[in-house]
């Protein structure tokens, strides 16, 4: 089971990438564009300088994915949206449809 404050440490996360997205998405599209003119140049190391500038929490490489139900962080099944360990005890309770007990 996660710490609270962990799980609110990736809400933080969660909601300054939502704010942070189209601000950071708008300079990359800059510094990706293939234009080398002079005011090109000036502009991409603005937008370099610009994103180096945004807290680095609102990257979306900073979110960690979690069981919804645990919040633990490893073993996420995205499909599913759980981790592994409460797939397996929900399989095994039949709260999950379709699912055979293999080998595991």
């Amino acid at each position: 089971m996660a710490k609270e404050s962990m799980k609110a440490r990736e809400r933080k996360r969660e909601r300054m990438v939502a704010r942070d997205a189209k601000k950071r998405n708008e300079l990359v599209k800059i510094l990706k564009s293939s234009d080398d003119s002079e005011e090109t140049i000036q502009a991409k190391w603005d937008a370099m300088v610009a994103i180096q500038k945004m807290p680095a929490n609102g990257s979306k490489v900073r979110v960690h994915n979690r069981c919804g139900l645990t919040g633990r962080p490893r073993g996420y099944m995205r499909q599913f949206g759980i981790s592994r360990v409460t797939f397996r005890e929900m399989a095994l309770a039949g709260k999950i449809p379709g699912v055979k007990k293999a080998s595991w």
